[in-house]
């Protein structure tokens, strides 16, 4: 064993990180054990905080401390403008690029049969929910070009397809399997602005 039993077990928990690998790991312990033991409680409570206090939004899916997220609770924003997005993580980057006013919807995930996820296993029903109080409402889907997008943008087309409503998707500029979060400001910017309209009533 390279490691004494205390860091080979903190290293492998860093491992559990996506794009943590063993030497990275190694680094990031290394470094917290050089700080004080104030500040090395003061990172690991941030950590417990946060996994304990947030959840997803009631309306949303966003992550919140509150029951109803801060964008869903904005009576500036417009709330007849939904951003349909896989994840949270997308959020961050579109709220980054200070130029949308609408608001988001947060499926947690992406229609992909080979992995037994339906339509019943995301977010969805609470769209329909959110969708149906709403007025000549704008559904913007921004879920990347891949085979589990592209299921999800169809199912999202066909259950509203009887309803009173636009939906829009982002270009095909984006490039292929790209993760919306990693996407500059400026493109995400320019993608809202050239978005096609896929489905209108």
């Amino acid at each position: 064993m390279i490691y004494p039993d205390k860091l080979n077990i903190a290293i492998e928990n860093f491992k559990k990180i996506p794009g943590i690998g063993e030497k990275s790991a190694e680094r990031q312990v290394l470094a917290i054990l050089k700080l004080s033991e104030e500040e090395v409680v003061s990172f690991a409570n941030s950590i417990v905080d946060a996994k304990c206090q947030l959840h997803p939004c009631i309306i949303c899916g966003h992550l919140t401390t509150k029951e109803i997220c801060e964008i869903c609770d904005d009576e500036s924003r417009n709330h007849n403008l939904i951003c349909i997005l896989e994840d949270f993580k997308s959020v961050f980057a579109f709220e980054r690029s200070g130029n949308y006013n609408g608001t988001y919807h947060v499926l947690n995930g992406l229609i992909s049969p080979i992995d037994d996820i339906g339509p019943e296993d995301i977010n969805l029903s609470s769209l329909v929910k959110r969708v149906d109080k709403l007025d000549n409402c704008e559904l913007i889907v921004a879920l990347k070009s891949s085979v589990e997008g592209e299921a999800t943008t169809m199912f999202i087309n066909k259950i509203f397809e009887k309803r009173n409503v636009k939906i829009s998707r982002l270009p095909y500029g984006i490039p292929m399997g790209a993760e919306i979060d990693y996407l500059d400001p400026i493109s995400l910017d320019k993608a809202l602005k050239d978005r096609k309209v896929i489905s209108q009533k």
